[in-house]
C-alpha cells in the first residue's frame, strides 16, 4: 500500500486477514499493493462506480485528503475524501487515519484540498491538517464508529455542509442518497482524476444484515451503520472514496466506510450512520 492512488483506503484492513489462511492474507495484501482485485474471494472494498461527472462548484464542501509523501504526486496525492463541516473542520472516516494493518498512520504532510474538481490541476486550495481527532470508540477490527474530525491550520471560507440531526430518522429503505468522490470507477483500480457522483437507494437494515451477517466480509450493525446500493449492483462508492459524504436531502447522513467489493449485486456499500454520532461529531468539531 505504497503507491497513489492504488493504496486502498476503503478496504477493511483487518477484516480480510483476521481468521483467514495465510494464502488469503497474501492475496489481499497483494491486491492492495497493486490495486488489482484478488481472484478469490472478492477483494478489498470500495471511487464512485456507475456514476457521472460532478463539480466542486456544486459540492464546495467536498474535499480530498492528500499525502504526496505516501501516495505520490499523481492525482494530487489523494487517498480519501472528506466533508468540510466548519471553516477549519473536516469530517472523514476514522479508518483513513490507519494503515492496512490497523495501525495509526499520522502522515506529516497530510493536507485537505478544496475546490479541485480535477486532481491533475492546481486549482483550489490546499491546507495543512494541524490535528486529527479519531472517534475513541472506533473499532478497527469491525470498522464501526468510523468517523474522525480533522482540524485545519487555516480556515476554508467556502460554505460548510450540514449534518443530519442526532438520532434523526432519515434512513428509510429506498430513500435516494448521493455519494461523491474521486475514487475507483470500476472496482479494478481505475481511479478517477475528476470528482464524480452517484445516486443509490438506501437498503433496509434487514437486507444489509443478510448481506453482511459476519465473518471475513464484515458484520452489519444497524445502530452505527447504514447501507446503500442497487439490488443488481452497478452503482456504488469504491476505493479512495472513503471518508466522503453520503447525502440525503443535501445533508451529510453517512460517511463512506466499507463493503465487499465495489458495486456487486447483493453487496451494498456500508456507511457510518451520522445521526448516531451527530452529537459526538459536533462536540469534537466544536460546533
Amino acid at each position: 500500500m505504497v503507491r497513489a492512488p492504488e493504496r486502498n483506503e476503503r478496504s477493511s484492513f483487518r477484516r480480510y486477514i483476521r481468521g483467514s489462511t495465510a494464502a488469503l492474507a497474501a492475496i489481499v495484501v497483494a491486491a492492495v499493493l497493486t490495486g488489482a482485485a484478488p481472484s478469490a474471494p472478492a477483494g478489498p472494498p470500495r471511487g464512485v462506480v456507475g456514476g457521472s461527472p460532478a463539480d466542486t462548484a456544486t459540492y464546495p464542501w467536498a474535499v480530498a485528503l492528500s499525502s504526496r509523501a505516501e501516495y505520490g504526486s499523481a492525482r494530487s496525492g489523494q487517498f480519501c475524501g472528506g466533508t468540510l463541516i466548519a471553516p477549519t473542520k473536516v469530517l472523514t472516516a476514522a479508518h483513513c487515519m490507519f494503515d492496512q494493518n490497523g495501525k495509526r498512520d499520522d502522515r506529516p504532510d497530510l493536507k485537505v484540498i478544496q475546490g479541485r474538481t480535477d486532481l491533475r490541476t492546481t486549482t483550489g486550495r490546499e491546507v495543512a491538517v494541524g490535528s486529527v481527532y479519531v472517534n475513541p470508540g472506533f473499532d478497527a477490527t469491525w470498522i464501526s464508529g468510523d468517523w474522525a474530525v480533522l482540524t485545519l491550520d487555516e480556515p476554508l471560507s467556502t460554505g460548510s455542509a450540514s449534518l443530519v440531526g442526532a438520532d434523526e430518522d432519515v434512513y428509510a429503505a429506498d430513500t435516494p442518497s448521493t455519494v461523491v468522490g474521486w475514487g475507483d470507477t470500476t472496482g479494478r483500480g481505475d481511479y478517477s482524476p475528476t470528482l464524480r457522483q452517484v445516486t443509490v437507494p438506501l437498503v433496509s437494515d434487514a437486507a444489509c444484515s443478510t448481506a453482511y451477517p459476519g465473518g471475513i466480509y464484515g458484520t452489519y450493525d444497524a445502530a452505527s451503520m447504514v447501507c446503500a446500493g442497487e439490488k443488481r449492483g452497478g452503482k456504488d462508492a469504491c476505493s479512495a472514496d472513503s471518508g466522503g459524504p453520503l447525502l440525503i436531502g443535501g445533508r451529510v447522513a453517512g460517511i463512506v466506510s466499507w463493503g465487499d467489493g465495489c458495486a456487486l449485486a447483493g453487496k451494498p456499500g456500508v456507511y457510518t450512520r451520522v445521526a448516531a454520532f451527530a452529537r459526538d461529531i459536533r462536540d469534537a468539531a466544536g460546533l
